[in-house]
């Protein structure tokens, strides 16, 4: 059974994926749960056609793309499957939720790259100083030398 989703999902103020972008399907869960799960088809899988967006740039396509990782296929599709709860309309939100989340995390610009930096004189100087004042305390707490032979 395939519905197209209900509406427009609001990821931010600036980004709304347009519902003819999302398509929701309902599956029987699988696990434990009797008689309701084997007789109602209460999961959603959603599917968002992310390569095709309109709404996203090429960088966020391609940042979403890897976020995706086993969930995205060749063909730019974004697969959720959500099943945790009974209802069905629980599942249609946790999946829509775990959509936005995902988009969110890609609309971030990725952190620059760590420039590497040397230890300062000073710094190297002081760790130096600790070293030497420990290897003077673990050496008092031997026998002083000629004694006890």
């Amino acid at each position: 059974m395939i519905v197209s989703a209900r509406g427009d999902l609001a990821i931010s103020s600036r980004v709304t994926i347009p519902a003819d972008e999302l398509e929701e399907s309902f599956i029987r869960a699988s696990g434990p749960g009797g008689q309701n799960v084997n007789k109602v088809a209460t999961a959603v899988q959603l599917r968002f056609l992310a390569m095709a967006s309109t709404v996203l740039s090429d960088e966020v396509k391609a940042r979403l793309m890897k976020l995706a990782g086993q969930r995205g296929t060749l063909g730019g599709e974004i697969v959720l499957e959500a099943s945790r709860h009974r209802s069905q309309e629980r599942n249609r939100e946790d999946a829509r939720e775990r959509l936005a989340e995902l988009v969110r995390t890609a609309l971030q610009p990725p952190p620059p790259p760590r420039r590497k930096t040397r230890p300062t004189k000073g710094s190297v100087e002081r760790r130096l100083k600790a070293k030497k004042g420990r290897s003077d305390i673990k050496r008092m707490r031997n026998r002083p030398a000629g004694k006890g032979d």
